[in-house]
């Protein structure tokens, strides 16, 4: 947010925006942090997976759904997809007056702190990995050598609900193994559909391999983002008794009975009244 932007509305929504289910870690770690906040997620599960479309095509609908959420009154903007945020982040920021945060920027600040041999492994979609997003966001830290592995199938297993067993974890031995060779000692999961992987990824990699979420990391660098602009929800409403859980707001382009049954599945009751959005 530049210095002549119109400060946003410190009560208005966060507005969180995936391709369709991975951004669900997201806000869950958003509302873990930021409890009181009220959130609208925007899941574009018709045209989800991104991570098999170009970047042209990925631009285009994140864009889409990114200046629905403007117009709908949002503060911020958090870019829960590591395609979408390859694709448009810089666009996004130029696009828009409220503040924009993306979830590879804030895993790639951790894994500078992480690393102990400078040895990292990123794991994530076809879209992220063509980009170099990651490369890009290391530019700065000579002393990271980043080794690359896309993972498409792991987004079917986790919207599936397969989050472990013999099959999962035989992709996962087949995905890991050129990062294993390379002697990794930290690994970021570059697509928000990861975290929900964490006990298989662990098992397979041990305890000297440290994970980044980068759901996590986002969600850490929204609360630092809202705190440092002052735009944090005002403590009390105006009964005078502090509200305790915001309000959540659930939109998708696909079917709304899928996604919650899906989004139940994944993150549990948070996800509720699902809107249709097209």
């Amino acid at each position: 947010m530049t210095p002549d932007q119109v400060k946003p509305d410190r009560d208005a929504p966060i507005g969180i925006f995936d391709s369709g289910f991975g951004g669900l870690t997201v806000l869950r770690a958003v509302v873990d942090q930021l409890p009181e906040e009220d959130i609208i997620y925007l899941g574009d599960t018709a045209r989800a997976p991104y991570g098999e479309k170009t970047i042209a095509e990925v631009r285009e609908y994140a864009l889409e759904c990114l200046d629905h959420l403007v117009d709908l009154g949002v503060k911020a903007l958090v870019i829960a997809c590591n395609s979408a945020s390859s694709a448009v982040l810089r666009d996004a920021r130029e696009r828009y007056s409220v503040p924009v945060i993306d979830v590879i920027l804030p895993a790639a600040r951790r894994t500078v702190g992480a690393t102990r041999t400078g040895q990292v492994g990123v794991i994530c979609t076809e879209a992220t990995a063509t980009s170099r997003s990651y490369d890009d966001a290391f530019i700065a830290a000579p002393q990271i050598h980043l080794k690359t592995q896309a993972c498409p199938r792991f987004v079917e297993f986790v919207e599936d609900g397969i989050t472990g067993g013999p099959e999962l974890l035989g992709v996962a031995r087949e995905y890991l193994a050129p990062l294993q060779a390379a002697d990794i000692d930290t690994l970021i999961l570059g697509c928000t559909h990861y975290p929900l992987l964490t006990g298989p990824l662990s098992y397979l990699l041990g305890d000297s391999v440290t994970l980044v979420s980068s759901a996590d990391e986002c969600a850490k660098a929204t609360y630092a983002r809202l705190t440092a602009l002052d735009l944090l929800h005002t403590p009390r409403a105006a009964n005078g008794h502090r509200r305790q859980q915001g309000r959540r707001r659930f939109l998708t382009t696909g079917n709304p009975e899928r996604f919650e049954g899906i989004g139940r599945r994944l993150i549990g009751d948070l996800v509720a009244d699902v809107e249709q959005f097209s």
